[in-house]
């Protein structure tokens, strides 16, 4: 393989992983995980006949979207403190 096609290998694999990694961050995932999350909750708990399932099935939705908005901020710290340890 020349110089050239190695490159462009390289260039091809770091688009696919920007890529991979704009989408396990992007609002359109954590909004699909939180609408099935729900979905779930809500299914279940009509086949357990609870009371008010449509809004039961809101809090694990929510707790997920909570815990995605709280990882920036968690991975920001962790960086910070590894960093010195690097």
């Amino acid at each position: 393989m020349n110089l050239e096609q190695e490159i462009q290998t390289i260039k091809d694999r770091n688009r696919n992983v920007e890529m991979d990694k704009a989408w396990e961050t992007s609002a359109v995932r954590r909004f699909f995980i939180a609408v099935v999350t729900y979905v779930i909750a809500f299914v279940w708990l009509l086949m357990i006949h609870d009371t008010t399932p449509f809004l039961k099935a809101f809090v694990p939705a929510a707790g997920y979207i909570l815990s995605t908005l709280s990882l920036p901020v968690l991975k920001k710290w962790w960086l910070t403190k590894n960093q010195k340890h690097a």
